[in-house]
Protein backbone atom coordinates (compact mmCIF):
# COMPACT_ATOMS: atom_id res chain seq x y z
CA UNK A 1 0.00 0.00 0.00
CA UNK A 2 1.14 3.52 -0.70
CA UNK A 3 3.03 5.18 2.29
CA UNK A 4 0.45 8.07 2.44
CA UNK A 5 -3.00 5.67 1.98
CA UNK A 6 -1.41 4.14 4.96
CA UNK A 7 -0.88 7.15 7.24
CA UNK A 8 -4.19 8.30 6.60
CA UNK A 9 -5.84 5.09 7.44
CA UNK A 10 -3.46 4.58 10.48
CA UNK A 11 -3.74 8.19 12.23
CA UNK A 12 -7.57 8.48 10.57
CA UNK A 13 -9.26 8.26 14.38
CA UNK A 14 -7.04 10.25 15.64
CA UNK A 15 -7.99 13.14 12.95
CA UNK A 16 -11.12 12.46 13.23
CA UNK A 17 -11.69 13.19 16.83
CA UNK A 18 -9.98 16.37 16.22
CA UNK A 19 -7.96 16.02 19.07
CA UNK A 20 -4.30 17.42 18.91
CA UNK A 21 -1.62 14.39 18.16
CA UNK A 22 1.87 13.73 17.39
CA UNK A 23 3.97 10.64 16.33
CA UNK A 24 7.76 9.95 16.05
CA UNK A 25 8.79 7.53 13.52
CA UNK A 26 9.53 3.15 13.68
CA UNK A 27 12.21 1.21 12.31
CA UNK A 28 10.21 -0.22 9.37
CA UNK A 29 7.97 3.17 8.13
CA UNK A 30 10.71 3.96 5.39
CA UNK A 31 10.20 0.92 3.91
CA UNK A 32 7.30 1.89 1.37
CA UNK A 33 7.32 4.47 -1.00
CA UNK A 34 8.37 7.86 1.61
CA UNK A 35 11.63 8.45 2.98
CA UNK A 36 11.73 9.10 6.58
CA UNK A 37 12.05 13.08 6.32
CA UNK A 38 9.03 12.65 3.78
CA UNK A 39 7.19 10.95 6.05
CA UNK A 40 7.45 13.37 9.28
CA UNK A 41 6.66 16.32 6.43
CA UNK A 42 3.64 14.46 6.04
CA UNK A 43 2.73 13.85 9.78
CA UNK A 44 3.13 17.26 10.50
CA UNK A 45 0.93 18.69 7.90
CA UNK A 46 -1.93 15.83 9.02
CA UNK A 47 -4.96 17.48 10.38
CA UNK A 48 -4.65 18.25 14.30
CA UNK A 49 -1.03 17.24 14.11
CA UNK A 50 1.57 19.08 16.61
CA UNK A 51 4.04 16.74 15.28
CA UNK A 52 7.33 18.49 13.50
CA UNK A 53 9.86 17.29 11.29
CA UNK A 54 13.27 19.42 12.85
CA UNK A 55 13.25 21.14 15.78
CA UNK A 56 12.13 25.05 15.98
CA UNK A 57 15.29 26.90 18.21
CA UNK A 58 15.59 30.01 19.63
CA UNK A 59 17.65 32.60 17.59
CA UNK A 60 20.99 33.83 19.28
CA UNK A 61 20.14 37.24 18.80
CA UNK A 62 18.41 36.98 22.32
CA UNK A 63 15.11 38.88 19.80
CA UNK A 64 12.82 35.97 20.94
CA UNK A 65 13.02 34.92 17.38
CA UNK A 66 13.10 30.83 16.70
CA UNK A 67 14.60 29.19 13.08
CA UNK A 68 14.39 25.57 12.10
CA UNK A 69 17.45 23.36 12.95
CA UNK A 70 18.65 21.50 10.00
CA UNK A 71 21.43 20.13 10.84
CA UNK A 72 20.36 17.63 13.34
CA UNK A 73 20.50 13.66 12.42
CA UNK A 74 17.18 11.85 11.91
CA UNK A 75 14.02 13.51 11.31
CA UNK A 76 11.26 14.18 13.96
CA UNK A 77 13.16 15.33 16.68
CA UNK A 78 10.96 18.10 18.41
CA UNK A 79 9.99 19.86 22.01
CA UNK A 80 6.05 20.33 22.91
CA UNK A 81 5.65 22.88 25.87
CA UNK A 82 1.93 22.53 27.93
CA UNK A 83 0.81 25.26 29.09
CA UNK A 84 -0.65 25.86 32.91
CA UNK A 85 -4.91 26.73 32.43
CA UNK A 86 -5.90 29.56 31.18
CA UNK A 87 -6.78 32.09 33.54
CA UNK A 88 -4.44 30.29 36.05
CA UNK A 89 -0.87 32.07 37.21
CA UNK A 90 0.71 29.48 35.22
CA UNK A 91 -1.15 30.50 31.90
CA UNK A 92 2.21 31.12 30.18
CA UNK A 93 4.38 29.46 31.96
CA UNK A 94 5.46 25.30 30.86
CA UNK A 95 4.12 22.67 33.15
CA UNK A 96 5.28 19.77 31.36
CA UNK A 97 7.41 19.45 28.37
CA UNK A 98 7.07 16.28 25.74
CA UNK A 99 10.62 15.83 23.68
CA UNK A 100 10.55 13.60 20.53
CA UNK A 101 13.50 11.71 19.40
CA UNK A 102 13.81 9.92 16.04
CA UNK A 103 15.66 6.69 16.70
CA UNK A 104 16.61 5.68 13.33
CA UNK A 105 16.09 2.05 11.53
CA UNK A 106 19.52 0.25 10.44
CA UNK A 107 23.51 1.14 10.78
CA UNK A 108 26.02 -0.17 10.44
CA UNK A 109 28.93 -0.14 13.10
CA UNK A 110 32.79 -1.52 12.65
CA UNK A 111 31.61 -3.75 9.98
CA UNK A 112 28.71 -5.14 11.84
CA UNK A 113 24.67 -4.31 11.31
CA UNK A 114 22.81 -2.78 14.09
CA UNK A 115 19.38 -0.90 14.83
CA UNK A 116 19.91 2.76 14.61
CA UNK A 117 20.09 4.89 18.34
CA UNK A 118 19.92 8.39 18.97
CA UNK A 119 23.20 10.31 18.02
CA UNK A 120 25.17 13.46 19.56
CA UNK A 121 23.59 15.85 17.83
CA UNK A 122 20.18 14.91 19.07
CA UNK A 123 21.25 14.81 22.75
CA UNK A 124 22.91 18.00 22.72
CA UNK A 125 19.42 20.01 21.21
CA UNK A 126 17.42 18.34 23.87
CA UNK A 127 19.61 19.09 26.20
CA UNK A 128 19.28 22.40 24.67
CA UNK A 129 15.94 22.39 25.48
CA UNK A 130 15.77 21.47 29.08
CA UNK A 131 18.46 24.16 29.81
CA UNK A 132 15.99 26.60 28.32
CA UNK A 133 13.08 25.82 30.68
CA UNK A 134 15.48 25.58 33.81
CA UNK A 135 14.32 28.29 36.30
CA UNK A 136 11.89 29.82 34.42
CA UNK A 137 9.67 32.19 36.04
CA UNK A 138 6.27 32.11 36.66
CA UNK A 139 3.73 35.40 36.51
CA UNK A 140 4.14 37.16 39.49
CA UNK A 141 0.90 38.59 39.71
CA UNK A 142 -0.15 36.13 41.76
CA UNK A 143 2.62 36.26 44.95
CA UNK A 144 0.66 34.39 46.91
CA UNK A 145 0.59 31.07 44.77
CA UNK A 146 3.67 31.38 42.54
CA UNK A 147 6.96 30.05 42.85
CA UNK A 148 9.72 32.07 41.94
CA UNK A 149 11.43 29.48 40.33
CA UNK A 150 9.76 26.56 38.36
CA UNK A 151 11.32 23.43 36.82
CA UNK A 152 8.63 21.37 34.77
CA UNK A 153 8.96 17.54 34.38
CA UNK A 154 9.76 15.94 31.27
CA UNK A 155 8.45 13.22 29.28
CA UNK A 156 10.34 11.77 26.31
CA UNK A 157 9.21 8.84 23.51
CA UNK A 158 10.91 7.28 21.34
CA UNK A 159 11.24 4.08 19.17
CA UNK A 160 13.97 1.94 19.79
CA UNK A 161 14.98 1.23 23.43
CA UNK A 162 18.43 2.05 24.83
CA UNK A 163 20.69 -0.53 25.48
CA UNK A 164 20.09 0.01 29.52
CA UNK A 165 16.85 -1.47 29.43
CA UNK A 166 18.17 -4.82 29.19
CA UNK A 167 19.08 -4.79 32.93
CA UNK A 168 15.62 -4.07 33.94
CA UNK A 169 15.05 -8.10 33.61
CA UNK A 170 17.02 -8.43 36.86
CA UNK A 171 14.91 -5.71 38.43
CA UNK A 172 11.49 -5.04 39.59
CA UNK A 173 9.06 -4.31 37.00
CA UNK A 174 5.26 -3.22 36.52
CA UNK A 175 3.95 -5.53 33.03
CA UNK A 176 5.79 -8.14 31.48
CA UNK A 177 8.92 -8.39 29.97
CA UNK A 178 8.37 -11.63 27.25
CA UNK A 179 10.79 -10.61 24.70
CA UNK A 180 14.90 -10.25 24.66
CA UNK A 181 15.36 -5.81 24.00
CA UNK A 182 16.41 -5.29 20.43
CA UNK A 183 18.38 -2.37 20.92
CA UNK A 184 21.42 -0.85 18.92
CA UNK A 185 25.21 -1.94 19.90
CA UNK A 186 25.61 1.73 20.76
CA UNK A 187 25.14 3.14 23.56
CA UNK A 188 25.33 6.36 23.06
CA UNK A 189 24.49 8.10 26.57
CA UNK A 190 20.93 8.30 26.84
CA UNK A 191 20.47 7.70 29.94
CA UNK A 192 23.59 9.84 31.19
CA UNK A 193 22.09 12.31 29.20
CA UNK A 194 18.44 12.20 30.73
CA UNK A 195 20.43 11.93 34.26
CA UNK A 196 21.97 14.86 33.82
CA UNK A 197 19.43 16.85 32.82
CA UNK A 198 17.30 16.16 35.99
CA UNK A 199 13.68 16.70 34.04
CA UNK A 200 13.04 13.53 32.35
CA UNK A 201 11.22 11.40 34.76
CA UNK A 202 9.73 8.68 32.12
CA UNK A 203 10.61 7.80 28.42
CA UNK A 204 7.89 5.98 26.11
CA UNK A 205 9.41 2.84 23.81
CA UNK A 206 7.85 0.50 21.14
CA UNK A 207 9.87 -1.93 18.98
CA UNK A 208 9.61 -4.97 20.89
CA UNK A 209 5.90 -5.24 20.38
CA UNK A 210 5.33 -8.08 23.18
CA UNK A 211 7.22 -6.12 26.05
CA UNK A 212 4.90 -3.80 28.22
CA UNK A 213 6.68 -3.18 31.36
CA UNK A 214 7.41 -0.08 33.20
CA UNK A 215 10.97 -0.34 35.56
CA UNK A 216 13.03 2.42 36.81
CA UNK A 217 17.16 2.92 35.76
CA UNK A 218 18.63 5.89 37.91
CA UNK A 219 15.11 7.29 38.82
CA UNK A 220 13.43 7.84 35.47
CA UNK A 221 11.10 4.98 34.43
CA UNK A 222 10.99 3.44 31.17
CA UNK A 223 8.05 2.01 29.89
CA UNK A 224 6.88 0.14 26.82
CA UNK A 225 3.73 0.83 24.63
CA UNK A 226 3.04 -3.37 24.52
CA UNK A 227 2.06 -3.65 20.48
CA UNK A 228 -1.11 -1.71 19.98
CA UNK A 229 -1.64 -2.31 15.86
CA UNK A 230 -2.66 -6.15 14.17
CA UNK A 231 -0.34 -5.37 11.41
CA UNK A 232 2.46 -6.11 13.32
CA UNK A 233 3.82 -9.55 15.49
CA UNK A 234 2.13 -10.12 18.72
CA UNK A 235 1.90 -12.84 21.33
CA UNK A 236 -0.75 -15.55 20.87
CA UNK A 237 -3.26 -15.42 23.30
CA UNK A 238 -2.48 -11.88 24.89
CA UNK A 239 -4.57 -8.95 23.92
CA UNK A 240 -3.66 -6.09 21.81
CA UNK A 241 -3.08 -3.44 24.54
CA UNK A 242 -2.39 0.57 24.64
CA UNK A 243 -0.25 2.25 27.33
CA UNK A 244 -2.64 5.70 28.51
CA UNK A 245 -0.62 8.55 30.04
CA UNK A 246 -2.72 11.19 32.73
CA UNK A 247 -0.89 14.37 33.65
CA UNK A 248 -3.18 16.12 36.00
CA UNK A 249 -3.22 19.50 37.35
CA UNK A 250 -3.18 20.37 41.12
CA UNK A 251 -6.05 22.80 42.57
CA UNK A 252 -4.75 25.93 44.12
CA UNK A 253 -7.59 27.86 46.27
CA UNK A 254 -8.60 30.48 43.40
CA UNK A 255 -7.25 28.25 40.01
CA UNK A 256 -5.38 25.48 38.62
CA UNK A 257 -2.10 25.12 40.19
CA UNK A 258 1.08 23.56 38.24
CA UNK A 259 1.45 19.73 37.27
CA UNK A 260 0.27 17.22 40.69
CA UNK A 261 1.32 14.09 38.74
CA UNK A 262 1.63 11.61 35.91
CA UNK A 263 0.21 8.33 35.87
CA UNK A 264 0.43 5.73 33.34
CA UNK A 265 -1.41 2.75 32.81
CA UNK A 266 -2.55 0.15 29.79
CA UNK A 267 -6.14 -0.07 27.86
CA UNK A 268 -6.27 -4.10 26.84
CA UNK A 269 -8.45 -4.77 23.27
CA UNK A 270 -10.52 -7.36 25.28
CA UNK A 271 -14.51 -7.68 25.81
CA UNK A 272 -14.36 -5.85 28.87
CA UNK A 273 -11.47 -3.34 27.19
CA UNK A 274 -9.79 -3.80 30.76
CA UNK A 275 -7.21 -1.53 32.53
CA UNK A 276 -4.37 -2.65 34.12
CA UNK A 277 -1.21 -1.95 35.59
CA UNK A 278 -1.99 1.60 36.95
CA UNK A 279 0.89 3.13 38.38
CA UNK A 280 2.36 6.79 39.40
CA UNK A 281 5.47 7.88 37.17
CA UNK A 282 5.78 11.32 38.97
CA UNK A 283 4.30 13.40 41.38
CA UNK A 284 5.49 16.83 42.81
CA UNK A 285 6.86 16.60 46.25
CA UNK A 286 5.14 19.14 48.50
CA UNK A 287 7.56 20.96 51.01
CA UNK A 288 7.21 20.38 54.60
Amino acid sequence: MDAAESLLRAFGPVTESGVPWAAVLGNHDQESTMTREDLMSFISLMDYSVSQTYPSVEDLSGAGKEHILRDIDGFGNYDLTIYGSAGSHLANTSVLNLYFLDSGDREVTQGAQTYGWIKESQLQWVRGVSNRYQGQKQEQNHLEEAMPLFRPPSLAFFHIPIPEVRHLYYQKIIGHFHEAVACSSVNSGVLQTFVSMGDVKAVFMGHDHKNDFCGNLNGIWFCYGGGFGYHGYGRAGWPRRARVILAELGKGDTSWAGLERIKTWKRLDDHKLSKIDEQVLWEMQRAV
